[in-house]
């Protein structure tokens, strides 16, 4: 059973195309996005060691 106190880190939506200027912002969306993903993937991994049995269709970054 999954702990409520202790839930899977929930994944940065995707931002929308529309989002992005397209004039080469030094922090764009984009960039600020993958650094969100970062932070998800250590999330998720760190989850992952605490609920070894609870990981079943909870995916890392770049999985189908």
């Amino acid at each position: 059973m999954a702990d409520p106190h202790d839930p899977p880190p929930v994944r940065p939506p995707e931002p929308d195309a529309a989002d992005c200027c397209g004039e080469g912002c030094v922090r764009c969306v984009y960039d600020v996005h993958d650094e969100a993903l970062e932070r998800y993937e250590r999330a998720l991994a760190a989850w992952h060691a605490r609920h070894p049995g609870q990981a079943r269709g909870i995916e890392p970054c770049g999985s189908p």
